[in-house]
C-alpha cells in the first residue's frame, strides 16, 4: 500500500510564492519517478512537473517553466514543488503522483501512466 500526502497549499496574491510538499508512505521512494499535476474547476487534470527517481531528469509544462521547480529528497521520501511568480491561472487543486516503473530515466506527462495519487491541496492565487 502506498500513500501520498500533500501539504503547503493556500491563498496568495499574484506574484507570490508557495512550496508544496508530498510525503510518500509505504514503499521504497527512491526507485520511482514523481509527478505534480493540477486540476482547475471544469477542466481536465494537467501535467505540471515531474522528476525521475534520481533527481537527474525533470520536465515542466510550458506554462510553468522558469517559475516552478520540482525537487526531491529521497532520504525524507519527499518531493517538493517550489512555485514562484504565481498567477491567477495557476489556481487549481494540485496533486502529486507516483510512477512505479523503477529506475526509469525519463519522466511521464500523461496522468494515466501514474499509479498512485495524493488527495490534493488547493492553491488559490488572487489578482
Amino acid at each position: 500500500q502506498v500513500q501520498l500526502v500533500e501539504s503547503g497549499g493556500g491563498s496568495v496574491q499574484a506574484g507570490g510564492s508557495l512550496r508544496l510538499s508530498c510525503v510518500v508512505f509505504g514503499r521504497t521512494f527512491s526507485d520511482y519517478a514523481m509527478g505534480w499535476f493540477r486540476q482547475a474547476p471544469g477542466k481536465a487534470r494537467e501535467f505540471v512537473a515531474a522528476i525521475n527517481w534520481s533527481g537527474g531528469t525533470s520536465d515542466y509544462a510550458d506554462s510553468v517553466k522558469g517559475r516552478f521547480t520540482v525537487s526531491r529528497d529521497n532520504a525524507k521520501k519527499t518531493v517538493l514543488l517550489q512555485m514562484n511568480s504565481l498567477q491567477p491561472e495557476d489556481t487549481a487543486v494540485y496533486f502529486c503522483a507516483a510512477d512505479l516503473a523503477p529506475w526509469a530515466s525519463a519522466v511521464k506527462i500523461d496522468p494515466s501512466k501514474y499509479d498512485y495519487w495524493g488527495q490534493g491541496t488547493q492553491v488559490t492565487v488572487s489578482s
